[in-house]
């Protein structure tokens, strides 16, 4: 699960690099770094971490595509031949770290697998809230051109 992690973050980071927009993706993506620390010690937490955050990309990659296809204005944007290509990165990464974590059969218990993954989902909804903050929004010094997507604001 840490290696799909880090496809993901690796993906997400390329299309802050694209689209002008590197510390919105990096403080989208820190919740992936729990799931990379925890899978890196072979910790039965990792599960319980990566669920919701790997649930949170696949179902956002979804919404890109959804929109891509034209079957709903959830998200809107234009998004570059990059950012497409990054969302099939993403979303393959995700769904491989889920069933990799469905595949994990070592027990925690219930409780404090909810808190884990309570947390997590939480994390990781607060801070792609804030990543949205008009702070946020262009990397000053960036010479890309940015491009208004759903990991770069357009939601």
């Amino acid at each position: 699960m840490a290696f799909c992690a880090l496809a993901i973050l690796g993906a997400l980071l390329i299309v802050g690099v694209v689209s002008a927009t590197v510390l919105r993706h990096l403080i989208q993506t820190l919740p992936l770094w729990i799931v990379v620390g925890l899978g890196l010690r072979d910790s039965p937490w990792t599960r319980w971490a990566a669920f919701p955050v790997f649930g949170f990309w696949v179902a956002l990659m979804a919404l890109v595509w959804s929109f891509l296809l034209g079957w709903s204005r959830l998200i809107t944007g234009t998004f570059s031949p990059v950012e497409i290509a990054m969302t099939v990165v993403t979303a393959t990464a995700a769904v491989v770290g889920l069933v990799a974590g469905l595949r994990d059969g070592r027990a925690t218990g219930l409780g404090g697998a909810s808190l884990v993954a309570a947390a997590a989902l939480l994390l990781q909804l607060g801070l792609f809230v804030l990543s949205f903050r008009p702070e946020f929004q262009h990397d000053p010094r960036s010479t890309a051109r940015g491009t208004r997507s759903a990991e770069s604001g357009a939601v």
